[in-house]
């Protein structure tokens, strides 16, 4: 005989003991990974269940990817806290989550007075299977710039705007 699966339900929100901290669907996670030489993950949770005595806690969650975990790798232009939002959904227990994170969109990122350890960006979504960027391109003022899969144009380098540069504004033209 099949054994019923127990049934479970929705909570607004939870309390995640070992770190103090309570979290709510909308919030970001950092995540153990398997391998503890690697960097903690990043994920929304989009969803938090628990079983019907309230045990097991399980979050569905929605991955943030790095950018050297993306197809193309890690490229000059990319920050060094930049985050895509990818398309990858799992469910994970909540013992699994080892604290709050903030990821700012990348305008209210580079608008921060100091950025903390908790602190990223995110200015693309990811296709994990694909690869593909959404947008796949970058506007700067009204000049649209060169497509992703490409180097996007951004200065007379040719580059976008990385947060963790100096970038320095022309006196004559105004531009940076």
């Amino acid at each position: 005989m099949v054994k019923a699966k127990a049934p479970r339900r929705t909570l607004d929100s939870y309390a995640v003991k070992h770190i103090n901290k309570i979290i709510k669907a909308g919030d970001c996670v950092l995540m153990r990974p398997a391998d503890q030489s690697k960097p903690q993950y990043v994920s929304r949770i989009e969803r938090i269940e628990a079983d019907a005595r309230g045990g097991n806690v399980k979050v569905h969650v929605r991955w943030y990817y790095r950018p050297e975990e993306s197809i193309g790798g890690r490229r000059q232009f990319h920050g060094s806290k930049e985050l895509f939002l990818s398309d990858h959904y799992d469910v994970q227990s909540a013992d699994t989550i080892e604290g709050k994170c903030t990821v700012h969109s990348f305008k209210s990122y580079t608008k921060l007075d100091a950025v903390g350890n908790d602190d990223f960006f995110c200015r693309f979504e990811y296709n994990s299977s694909t690869g593909a960027f959404n947008p796949d391109r970058v506007a700067v003022g009204e000049i649209v710039i060169v497509d992703f899969a490409h180097s996007w144009a951004y200065c007379k380098c040719e580059m976008p705007y990385n947060p963790d540069d100096l970038m320095v504004q022309c006196e004559g033209c105004s531009d940076w």
